[in-house]
């Protein structure tokens, strides 16, 4: 969908993609471009990922911005010699990246069988002090775990952070937003109530419009998301809101900008 479909000047940022995921990456970013994106935050999940994505960055360097991270679901298939490397890699390019990402806790059933609570508490606490180090900002993934999440960030002395799609407790919502931290809509927006809820209770101020792609979305048609999916984004956020399409991709591109530093590659046309 054209950007003029939806907004009249805005371009819009996914501030939070799995570009190393998708199965036709050229075809994704032109389409993206297309549908008015500007910038596209590429969130690792491990060392492959993490090498992936900043190939993928010097390939489309105006486009493309890395976040290096290492994701909880990752834990329990490395060893801690892997685990310790992957950290080093992020060190070694962290002029390059724009934040510290994916990285958190994840506390469904199946994941905490593979990777115990305190191990994944542990390897959060080192990639955040890298992003309190480096003053970088921390994009957190925090399912089932967003009290734990808060605390551990807000502990480690994190000045910018952004809990993605976030669908957890009002309480823990008001202290995230109390703290001047941002959370993130996907398209989930449209259809998932807690999501929703979330959004509803957040200032715009305080938004960010993701797409987590190539994340499968929808309940009676699925469909396989990429970045120009975050027009979906922004069009659900505008619902909830009862807001205008502009005055949402406007606030939300400002709150990116400032998150990420990105003030120099994203414009009003």
């Amino acid at each position: 969908m054209p950007l003029s479909y939806v907004t009249k000047l805005t371009q819009l940022v996914d501030t939070h993609a799995h570009l190393d995921e998708l199965d036709d990456l050229e075809a994704a970013l032109k389409a993206a471009r297309e549908a008015g994106v500007a910038a596209i935050i590429a969130v690792g999940s491990g060392q492959e990922s993490n090498q992936k994505l900043i190939e993928i960055h010097r390939s489309h360097p105006h486009l493309v911005y890395p976040a290096l991270g290492l994701h909880p679901w990752e834990l329990g298939r490395m060893e801690p010699s892997k685990v310790d490397s992957t950290i080093e890699f992020i060190q070694e390019k962290i002029d390059d990246v724009v934040a510290i990402g994916e990285i958190g806790l994840d506390y469904d059933k199946r994941v905490v069988k593979m990777t115990s609570k305190e191990l994944q508490k542990k390897i959060f606490r080192r990639l955040l002090a890298l992003a309190r180090e480096y003053d970088k900002p921390a994009s957190i993934h925090s399912r089932y775990a967003w009290k734990d999440c808060f605390d551990i960030v807000k502990e480690a002395g994190i000045q910018k952070a952004v809990f993605h799609w976030f669908t957890g407790f009002s309480s823990v919502l008001r202290e995230i937003i109390d703290a001047g931290y941002f959370i993130s809509a996907t398209p989930a927006a449209e259809y998932h109530e807690e999501h929703r809820r979330a959004i509803r209770e957040t200032p715009l101020e305080k938004l960010l419009l993701e797409t987590d792609c190539p994340v499968a979305y929808g309940r009676a048609n699925r469909y396989r998301s990429s970045p120009s999916d975050v027009i979906r984004s922004l069009k659900a956020v505008a619902a909830i809101k009862d807001a205008d399409k502009e005055t949402v991709a406007q606030q939300t591109t400002r709150n990116a900008q400032a998150l990420f530093g990105l003030k120099a590659q994203v414009t009003y046309r």
